[in-house]
């Protein structure tokens, strides 16, 4: 928590659930990020959190932003975003998002297929283009190999037929997952990547840029390696495969942008025993899976609760949010332990919610409203 969380929580005992993100951390995060990476574009990845005072705030910093749909595409535009500096980074877009996002000026396009590649000749003629391939993910808490991407092969003979179709293959990119905790996880997809440019300039084709993905960590309850040692890594791969005829290189960091920028206050509904003698407690709060922590399946993410009670006597829990259904019990089986003082009304807090919180939010499942956010 920030000196201006605290002040604000303090001054202002926001209703919860609610998210409070300091937009400084972002600043700060921004700015790590461009000093590990000096060389290269970092493109935002709008997903994480699209507030617009987070847009701002970056816009401001001079980043660039990976958008999913064209609806994060006019997010950007509507923060002063200029066209040349959105990628419109998903793999699976609707032609009429496309035909939007070339009438607005988006000129940077990725795909996976053929059948993709074709709406974008169709909807976006003359768009650079860049493929994504399938990489090995170990290390990541959230691998995202199986949905997305394509092998080497495919790939060289997409981009060949991108020439075709009047498209510039432009490049290739990767992601080697998120919450990606080996700062090794990029070397091996960098030379799989540099193996492909070899192949495609000798069939005439010259690509021009590495696309690194995101998948950079932020510090929930575990360790995590510093954003340098990620970029040590990417740097050593990059100069051992390409040599001196480095391509241009961007990364695409959300997580790592706001996840330690915010936290979500949240209020004790009820501690209650299921079973009498048990000494594990359930412990339900006002937000849950449907309420915008949805990277609990799984217990995958492990946010860290922080209580006024910390440091006194506690017990094992288990952690459920507020709704009717039995899928939102959010841990289990992580050996979570809170205050046997924390009773019915106590606040809670949940460090390093910055990101993946606001959109996960349902419209309004069993009546429960999104929560509210507050940027400062």
């Amino acid at each position: 928590m920030t000196p201006k969380i605290a002040r604000f929580l303090a001054e202002h005992s926001p209703a919860t659930p609610c998210l409070v993100l300091d937009l400084d951390v972002v600043e700060q995060n921004f700015s790590a990020m461009r000093a590990a990476f000096p060389a290269a574009h970092i493109y935002y990845a709008v997903k994480a959190n699209p507030a617009r005072p987070v847009l701002e705030r970056l816009v401001a910093l001079g980043s660039r932003f990976d958008a999913a749909s064209w609806e994060e595409i006019k997010m950007c535009l509507d923060a002063g975003a200029s066209a040349d500096r959105i990628s419109f980074g998903n793999t699976i877009k609707k032609a009429s998002s496309i035909r939007q996002a070339h009438e607005a000026g988006i000129k940077l396009y990725v795909f996976d297929c053929e059948p993709e590649l074709e709406k974008i000749a169709a909807h976006a003629p003359g768009a650079r283009v860049f493929c994504r391939l399938v990489v090995g993910t170990e290390g990541a808490v959230f691998p995202l190999a199986r949905k997305f991407g394509t092998g080497t092969d495919m790939a060289r003979e997409l981009m060949l037929r991108a020439a075709e179709l009047g498209l510039v293959p432009y490049g290739l990119s990767f992601h080697a997952g998120s919450q990606q905790m080996s700062p090794d996880a990029h070397e091996a997809a960098i030379g799989q990547t540099a193996m492909l440019f070899d192949e495609l300039a000798q069939a005439g084709v010259r690509l021009r840029m590495v696309n690194l993905g995101g998948g950079f960590p932020t510090h929930y309850q575990d360790d995590i390696p510093g954003i340098e040692i990620f970029a040590h890594g990417i740097s050593r791969a990059l100069a051992y495969h390409f040599g001196n005829d480095l391509p241009e290189i961007l990364v695409e960091p959300g997580r790592f942008m706001v996840g330690n920028a915010g936290l979500v206050s949240t209020e004790v509904l009820l501690v209650s025993r299921r079973v009498k003698g048990d000494p594990t407690r359930w412990v339900y709060l006002d937000i849950g899976r449907f309420g915008g922590l949805a990277e609990t399946e799984g217990e995958a993410t492990r946010y860290r609760f922080v209580t006024a009670y910390d440091g006194t006597e506690d017990g094992p829990v288990v952690i459920a949010g507020p709704t009717c259904d039995s899928a939102d019990t959010l841990y289990e089986k992580s050996g979570y332990r809170m205050p046997l003082a924390l009773n019915t009304g106590d606040r809670v807090e949940l460090h390093a919610a910055g990101a993946y919180v606001t959109t996960y939010a349902t419209v309004g499942f069993n009546g429960f409203r999104p929560l509210d956010e507050y940027y400062i």
